[in-house]
């Protein structure tokens, strides 16, 4: 009988897929692979998860629906990505090394979010449902811990008080600047990348791609 159950850890802070992405002229998500720029990282990520994946569960092949225990150990409490985004990177990672067949196996899923600045990293346990279950217990701490406070984005704190500055603002936006050519190019030739704050013009775009 197959083990319904797998620990994979992976050193290094994990990465958000949408992070990076590129976006072409109609609005369609491209993730490259070969351009041999920064974008390419998510790849090599989704590469390196799928390796340590089968290096430390050789041989197996999990088909049932599975629990998930995912703890996320970050470098800083509070530059990091989304920890509800990374789940994606993950498990397209755990998907491609062949130990899962589908990511939709996961029926059940609980994310922790710790903090270590030493040793970055993601540890994920598998558990078969037919062998497995869970309950939840959420209780009041004896002690209150100092609470991690959040700001807004920097893109919701941007305010324009009278007509002028919206004026310039929508003037600025004709042209913009390539990010990799650093040339002013108009709104019409530029792609937009990693959720609209990156713009690329086309001659580049097309460059990553030769």
């Amino acid at each position: 009988m197959i083990k319904p159950y797998a620990k994979i850890i992976v050193k290094g802070s994990p990465i958000s897929k949408s992070n990076f992405k590129l976006f072409n002229v109609n609005g369609r998500a491209i993730l490259p692979y070969n351009s041999g720029k920064y974008h390419d990282r998510y790849a090599l990520y989704e590469e390196e998860i799928a390796y340590e994946c089968r290096s430390q569960n050789p041989g197996l092949v999990i088909e049932e629906s599975l629990i998930a225990l995912l703890k996320v150990y970050y470098k800083s409490k509070k530059r990091h990505p989304d920890t509800n985004n990374i789940t994606k990177s993950i498990f397209d990672g755990i998907e491609k090394s062949g130990l899962i067949i589908n990511d939709a196996q996961i029926r059940r899923l609980i994310i922790e979010e710790h903090y270590d600045q030493d040793y970055p990293r993601f540890e994920l346990e598998l558990f078969g449902e037919s062998t497995y279950d869970m309950d939840y217990n959420v209780f009041k701490k004896t002690t209150m811990d100092e609470p991690i406070n959040y700001s807004p984005p920097p893109n919701r704190k941007r305010s324009f008080k009278n007509t002028k500055k919206t004026s310039s603002f929508h003037e600025d936006h004709e042209h913009r600047v390539c990010e990799i050519c650093q040339k002013s190019v108009s709104s019409s030739e530029l792609i937009s990348a990693n959720k609209g704050t990156v713009m690329i013009c086309k001659d580049c775009f097309n460059k990553l791609f030769k």
